[in-house]
């Protein structure tokens, strides 16, 4: 019963998740070009308007995980449908610069407190250290949220226009993601024994441990920014790196197509295989993996683009899983969505930077800005490297 009850949670959960970036994160994409020429303003300004949600939901993380901590994921996820609709509301009644960044500023609101960060704490909460598979349940529905959003907006934006097709991902919070995350059960379940974790695993130590504690949040904290740089420089840039390095435009945007499938692939993957080892080691593969790729590129040029795709693809989706995963592994359920939000801090500014930054790189390096973010993948497997594993910081407090 209480494995039904999981499932059920999860399934509404990642639902609403796939609504929540559908509506968000992956409108710009499809909206910015039609906004722009609205309104008399440059493509450029709606993205800088989205950079800016991006900086304010990395500043509200640790306030919307402090609450969830205290309060349980239900009434922080209900309110955030609340302000996704309202900003998609006042981002649809947009006229200008100043109402499009404060629609944006709304919005960052919602996605600071209603995003994955915001799922996997208020999973946590319900299931402890048992939460590993919940986690890896969401992103796996939640991983079609481009493929479900970027159509939907397009067919909206051509019946409706794109006011209409806001205003209509704005009911869609209300209708549908409302009262999918009022269906979050609002009590935690009691902690049996950790799993998700490598088999004879200790548990986790920070308290133990505050010095190897504040050494590995450093070090996740460096980890998430560089892997979100790449995931979002590439989902920005991608098609134009491949044409860079000798591919058509026809085959850049065929392999680009691949990224969003091999991520899935790679949460199966982490959902069947790897969760039965430690999430350290999922996640040092998984950051390997676009190097791995940009280094075939490099030695076999285009004829390899769709090999690049799906070792990236497939490296983002399990890192994904690692961003929610590794905090609960290495420090603990306790005070979990607090600490998630601060992690995520710099992975949120260096999101929202990305874009911009790896099209400089491009501009400068051409298809060269590709060492940029294989270097920035090498620098984060390192990082992982130094983690140590919740037995090993124990082991060596114990020496200590």
């Amino acid at each position: 019963m209480q494995r039904l009850q999981s499932a059920t949670t999860v399934a509404r959960l990642g639902t609403a998740q796939t609504l929540a970036w559908a509506s968000t994160y992956y409108l710009p994409a499809i909206l910015a070009a039609p906004m722009a020429r609205d309104m008399g303003i440059s493509v450029a300004m709606v993205f800088a308007a989205f950079s800016c949600a991006l900086v304010v939901s990395a500043l509200l993380g640790p306030y919307a995980g402090r609450s969830i901590d205290r309060w349980g994921g239900r009434p922080v996820l209900m309110a955030t449908s609340g302000v996704f609709a309202l900003g998609l509301a006042a981002l649809a009644m947009a006229q200008g610069p100043w109402s499009l960044f404060a629609a944006w500023v709304l919005l960052g609101v919602g996605m600071g407190s209603g995003l994955y960060e915001a799922a996997f704490a208020a999973l946590v909460h319900l299931h402890g250290k048992n939460a590993r598979n919940s986690i890896t349940g969401i992103t796996l529905i939640a991983g079609f949220a481009s493929t479900v959003g970027w159509p939907l907006s397009m067919w909206m934006e051509s019946q409706w226009g794109w006011r209409g097709a806001c205003w209509a991902w704005a009911a869609l919070h209300l209708v549908v993601g409302l009262p999918l995350n009022a269906w979050t059960p609002r009590k935690a379940v009691a902690e049996a024994a950790p799993v998700g974790t490598a088999a004879g695993a200790a548990a986790p130590v920070a308290d133990a441990a505050p010095a190897h504690a504040r050494r590995a949040t450093l070090l996740l904290a460096f980890v998430f920014a560089a892997t979100w740089f790449t995931s979002t420089a590439m989902a920005a840039h991608l098609p134009r790196l491949l044409q860079e390095g000798g591919a058509t435009l026809a085959t850049a945007v065929a392999v680009g197509a691949l990224v969003g499938p091999a991520q899935v692939a790679g949460r199966l993957l982490e959902f069947g295989l790897l969760r039965h080892v430690h999430p350290l080691l999922s996640a040092r593969l998984a950051a390997l993996m676009h190097p791995l790729g940009a280094g075939l590129l490099a030695v076999a040029g285009a004829p390899v683009a769709a090999v690049f795709a799906l070792f990236h693809g497939a490296g983002n989706g399990i890192l994904t899983i690692a961003k929610g995963t590794l905090p609960l592994v290495l420090f603990g359920p306790a005070g979990y969505g607090h600490r998630q939000g601060v992690l995520m801090v710099p992975a949120r500014i260096a999101q929202a930077a990305a874009p911009w930054l790896f099209g400089l790189c491009l501009d400068r390096l051409g298809a060269g800005a590709l060492w940029v973010s294989a270097g920035l993948g090498v620098a984060a497997f390192l990082a992982l490297l130094a983690v140590a594993s919740p037995a090993a910081a124990g082991t060596r407090a114990r020496e200590a």
